[in-house]
């Protein structure tokens, strides 16, 4: 399924120049338009002197990267120009494939920021997201498996961030004086 999904998006690549710029840029530079966005949500969120969202998104990140190292380590897929021929459009080493490191980087700054700061930046930056993806796929150097997971892992990551802060919200509500004993 997955290397069949890869085959109906990479297909169509090398066959309108145009379209291929699009998705070669996309691939290659969207992440940065995205990252730069991200940059600007933050420093207005720390005008708003929030640096605790601001700690989390950032914590949301460093949790998928070393997330999507975990995975990596794991997986035994390599990219689809290794094992496949396939229309690849732009230059890349080979390598492990799962989990695309675009993608993880780009959904969790998304999610992040969607949950911790804006969610119309969010919304936003997952389309980013979505788009850096698919140009992964398009230009022959990720299957669709590894954009999902990408996201997957950025969605735990900010997850993992909610609930700890959940956690932590608690142990300091109790641990405040002046609390009620046993917590309700």
């Amino acid at each position: 399924m997955n290397y069949h999904l890869f085959q109906l998006i990479n297909a169509a690549a090398g066959r309108t120049d145009p379209v291929d710029d699009v998705m070669e840029w996309s691939a290659l530079w969207l992440i940065y338009v995205l990252g730069g966005l991200a940059v600007v949500a933050l420093l207005l969120r720390l005008r708003s002197h929030d640096r605790a969202a601001v700690v989390r998104v950032v914590v949301s990140l460093a949790l998928a990267f070393v997330a999507g190292q975990l995975v990596a380590l794991a997986s035994t897929e390599v990219r689809p120009f290794q094992t496949h021929s396939v229309h690849q459009l732009i230059p890349h080493d080979p390598g492990g494939s799962l989990p695309s490191d675009h993608a993880t980087a780009a959904f969790a700054v998304a999610f992040a920021i969607g949950v911790f700061l804006s969610w119309r930046w969010g919304v936003a930056l997952s389309v980013l997201a979505t788009m850096i993806g698919f140009a992964r796929v398009w230009a022959g150097v990720h299957y669709p498996a590894d954009i999902v997971a990408g996201a997957v892992i950025g969605a735990g990551s900010v997850l993992i961030v909610v609930l700890g802060g959940r956690v932590l919200a608690r142990r300091a509500d109790r641990h405040r004086p002046g609390a009620a004993v046993g917590g309700h």
